[in-house]
């Protein structure tokens, strides 16, 4: 569920997280890759294997507008807790 990879940064790493979606696209959550920040996120409902589509961003880019699963949950979330939701591939 957790992915603490301290290589992140490195060159070829080119996992897509939540914060590289446009508007109106859709992803299903892979894991959470700050374990820190994974019961926040757990607790609001980005559970591994949930789909998300962004659904708006404000107009500086933060915060980013969420909807969870087939019940259409909106969630708002900053750009930094987005890019640790990791998405499958």
């Amino acid at each position: 569920m957790f992915r603490r990879s301290p290589s992140s940064t490195a060159i070829g790493s080119a996992r897509r997280s939540v914060r590289d979606l446009r508007v109106g696209e859709t992803g299903t959550v892979c894991c959470l890759e700050d374990p820190e920040m994974a019961l926040k996120l757990l607790e609001m409902g980005c559970v591994p294997g949930v789909q998300v589509r962004l659904s708006g961003r404000a107009p500086l880019g933060d915060p980013l507008m969420l909807v969870l699963g087939d019940q259409e949950y909106t969630l708002s979330v900053r750009a930094s807790e987005a890019a640790t939701i990791l998405l499958k591939e």
